[in-house]
């Protein structure tokens, strides 16, 4: 049906904000697939309640130095290599899933000297352009911090972007960079999202600053203490922990 790139500065929200985004879509009803893009962050499973990652989807392609020869196979019985994936096409071990949410990730950089993480944003971006959705189904992307999955060309396959911003100088200045990159690759709908805003005031303050520059903003998620002890303790973070603009969020993504 859709499917959203959640990107922005490190330690912004990004994967809290994906959480929370898909917590809200599975109780409306939803189908959500979560990818975990994030090559640095190891903690986004537990932050869904998975008791561990699943395979990353680089072992499917045989590593990081078979991606591009594998990828550009014709269909060989790898379902990488397929023109079009559906979900039911993933292997269990590669796919997690609970209470509606299924969690896939792309690879993690594990071990000094392993060379740089382009195979894996090359793999992000194939699986992306291939991914074939059901009706009811919402992928929801946790990027990695940063810009650079734009020149890897990753949000070509996406219909939405948003950008978790917190209250900083450099979140905000990010912000404007990423709304840009996603007008230049063709992206649907661009969006900020605050995050971490102590106040109404603020909220409001950022937002004007943003909306002046022609970045529309999408919504505001308040600074949460519970959500910020379920990051530190690694565990999961539920819906009623948040108070801020979730529902109308996912009115204007859907």
């Amino acid at each position: 049906m859709t499917k959203i790139a959640v990107c922005g500065k490190g330690g912004s929200g990004k994967s809290s904000t994906v959480v929370l985004l898909a917590n809200g879509l599975r109780e409306r009803g939803y189908s959500v697939l979560v990818v975990d893009s994030d090559e640095s962050n190891p903690g986004l499973y537990r932050l869904l309640g998975f008791e561990k990652r699943p395979d990353p989807l680089l072992d499917l392609v045989g590593g990081k130095k078979k991606v591009f020869a594998t990828l550009k196979k014709k269909p060989s019985g790898n379902i990488l290599t397929q023109e079009e994936i559906r979900t039911q096409d993933i292997p269990p071990q590669y796919m997690v899933e609970r209470n509606g949410i299924r969690l896939v990730c792309v690879g993690k950089i594990l071990q000094s000297l392993e060379g740089c993480a382009c195979p894996m944003g090359a793999l992000n971006r194939e699986f992306l352009k291939r991914l074939v959705l059901h009706e009811n189904e919402v992928v929801l992307i946790d990027m990695e911090a940063g810009i650079e999955h734009f020149g890897r060309g990753i949000e070509q396959n996406v219909d939405s972007v948003i950008a978790v911003t917190e209250p900083s100088f450099d979140s905000l200045e990010l912000a404007e960079k990423i709304h840009t990159l996603a007008r230049e690759v063709g992206v649907r709908d661009s969006w900020a999202l605050l995050n971490n805003v102590r106040s109404n005031d603020l909220a409001s303050e950022l937002r004007a600053g943003l909306e002046g520059k022609g970045i529309p903003v999408i919504g505001s998620i308040g600074y949460e203490t519970e959500v910020f002890r379920a990051g530190l303790e690694g565990r999961p973070i539920s819906s009623d922990d948040v108070s801020g603009d979730i529902g109308s969020i996912l009115d204007q993504l859907l």
